[in-house]
């Protein structure tokens, strides 16, 4: 990681740890997931974070994540019980999470996240049609080679997903409220009205073809589009797109709730 970035993560960390502390929390935690994972640098980041905060910083491993994204999205009464299947679309990785009820049947975390795939990607700005062709074609790739073998081993079997009406599509994280705030035109973070704007893969694939066809300035003007997120929203969105597409599922619901929540 960059040291710019170092330091401004330690310094959100900060500022949150004392948040904490006004608001009289019983207790903190500090964990991190893929980007420290994958740090090559990482006792610098530690100790950056850990001076900033005192707290000790847990690096959890994916399949870790993906149990706490679980946990997390079923403490929402609307999707407790059901059977589904939970995304969560971060910088560096993807979790998928099949749960039936209480019961999680399956956690996977996958090396594919909106900014290693932009990183790996570099599509020009703004982005050219052979770029948005070219991300599709290698995520209908990783899909087939990489997440649908795995998928399909854990499950007992092809199909088993498409073949379970009753499945229910949730996204969680940064990349899904994002989109839900766009669609929305939500200038400002609001949980419930995120969670009251369910998603159609029409809506996800009008967005993805409308931001890959704006360059950087003009996406940041976008209302309920963080400016610091203009540029990993292109690969988010793609990413979200190709889900439903491979999975054929027609909608996405959205949860605000997740690692944070079951941690």
């Amino acid at each position: 990681m960059q040291l710019g970035a170092i330091q401004e993560t330690a310094e959100a960390v900060g500022a949150f740890v004392k948040l904490a502390a006004q608001w009289e929390s019983a207790a903190a935690r500090l964990i991190a997931t893929s980007a420290a994972r994958d740090a090559r640098n990482q006792d610098e980041l530690i100790g950056a974070l850990h001076a900033a905060s005192g707290l000790k910083v847990e690096i959890i491993s994916g399949d870790q994540e993906a149990e706490l994204v679980f946990r997390g999205v079923t403490t929402d009464p609307r999707l407790s019980g059901r059977r589904l299947l939970i995304l969560d679309v971060g910088g560096g990785s993807t979790e998928f999470v099949l749960g039936d009820g209480c019961r999680h049947l399956f956690r996977k975390s996958f090396p594919l996240g909106s900014l290693r795939l932009l990183e790996k990607l570099r599509p020009q700005d703004p982005p050219s049609v052979a770029d948005l062709a070219g991300c599709r074609s290698w995520l209908q790739r990783f899909f087939n080679e990489e997440i649908s073998p795995v998928l399909e081993a854990l499950l007992g079997g092809k199909g088993r997903l498409e073949a379970c009406p009753t499945t229910q599509l949730v996204g969680t994280g940064g990349t899904v409220t994002i989109l839900a705030r766009m669609e929305a035109r939500m200038p400002n973070f609001d949980r419930k009205q995120i969670e009251q704007t369910p998603l159609m893969r029409q809506q996800i694939l009008d967005w993805m073809i409308r931001l890959w066809s704006l360059p950087l300035a003009e996406r940041r003007k976008i209302v309920g589009l963080p400016a610091k997120r203009a540029d990993v929203i292109l690969t988010g969105a793609a990413i979200y797109e190709a889900v439903m597409e491979h999975f054929h599922f027609a909608q996405l619901d959205v949860s605000t709730r997740g690692l944070r929540f079951g941690a």
